[in-house]
């Protein structure tokens, strides 16, 4: 017999359910007919989610006991929850959140892109748990590597780290650094259950690099918090980085990265050199990155 769940919670799921149910619009799912009440009824979510009518019934009655994950993953699909809405509904049924399904990110909001932007001096990366950066500002490109005049296929950080000598030129001590970056990369992919999709990647550096495959199979897990980062920079010669990791609310599939140089004569070299570049970009079109 399934597990009572407490009453707060069944009343709390209840009513969550019922509302999300009154917002839908019958006609746009191809139910028609008079309604004394806004919404759908109980037997079109009941038919939507493909579970029993009576279980739902309950459910939206505060009755029986804790859905299974795989029904409030029915009826999140039958009521178009979004991810948040889906994970509240899991929280409320379950006391927990649902388990992570990867989504492959093509990009970033306009306002997520203006947001490292106002970061003049600090460099800021956004990247996926694969790895991939799909986001950066303008201190990022003079500091780090110019991301846009690469590939979207080739912005990937191990792959920077383990196939370019030019990359690994440019940091100290780079065996501890990559001991660090793949097991981090280990526990990013992992969090965001992106493990199948990382598979092809690390059977790709495996092939190319023997010091990522022995890493590899050493299966180390690390986090990626915070910490420093030292670069012997072209321009700007040795510096030194603080950096601090944050998720991207909403976004499981994201994570932002901020780089903040420890000498404030290094920020002004960056804003600086980020300056310049995007004068010489807007006056020699030549100059501009090809598109990826």
């Amino acid at each position: 017999m399934a597990n009572r769940m407490p009453n707060a919670s069944n009343g709390s799921l209840a009513a969550f359910l019922k509302d999300r149910r009154t917002r839908l619009d019958p006609s746009s799912f191809g139910f028609s007919g008079r309604r004394r009440t806004p919404g759908l009824r109980r037997e079109e979510v009941a038919q939507r989610a493909n579970i029993s009518p009576t279980w739902y019934t309950w459910l939206e009655q505060g009755r029986g006991g804790a859905p299974s994950a795989d029904v409030l993953n029915r009826i999140a699909k039958g009521l178009l929850l979004t991810e948040a809405e889906r994970e509240h509904l899991f929280m409320l049924g379950l006391g927990r959140p649902p388990e992570v399904r990867y989504l492959r990110a093509d990009g970033v909001s306009p306002r997520l892109q203006r947001l490292i932007d106002t970061l003049e001096a600090s460099p800021a990366l956004i990247k996926t748990a694969t790895w991939d950066v799909v986001a950066w500002n303008s201190a990022a490109q003079v500091v780090m590597t110019d991301y846009s005049t690469l590939p979207a296929g080739q912005r990937n950080i191990l792959r920077f780290m383990f196939l370019s000598p030019t990359i690994r030129a440019k940091q100290h001590d780079w065996e501890n650094l990559a001991r660090f970056v793949v097991g981090a990369f280990r526990a990013d992919a992992a969090r965001a259950g992106a493990v199948s999709e990382v598979a092809q990647l690390v059977d790709e550096l495996c092939g190319a690099s023997p010091e990522f495959a022995t890493l590899w199979r050493e299966n180390d897990v690390l986090a990626h918090g915070d910490g420093t980062k030292r670069l012997k920079h072209p321009e700007l010669g040795d510096i030194e980085l603080e950096y601090s990791a944050f998720a991207v609310d909403g976004r499981p599939d994201l994570s932002l990265t901020v780089y903040n140089p420890v000498d404030s004569k290094v920020a002004d070299r960056i804003r600086d050199l980020a300056r310049r570049r995007k004068e010489r970009d807007a006056t020699d079109p030549s100059m501009k990155p090809s598109a990826p």
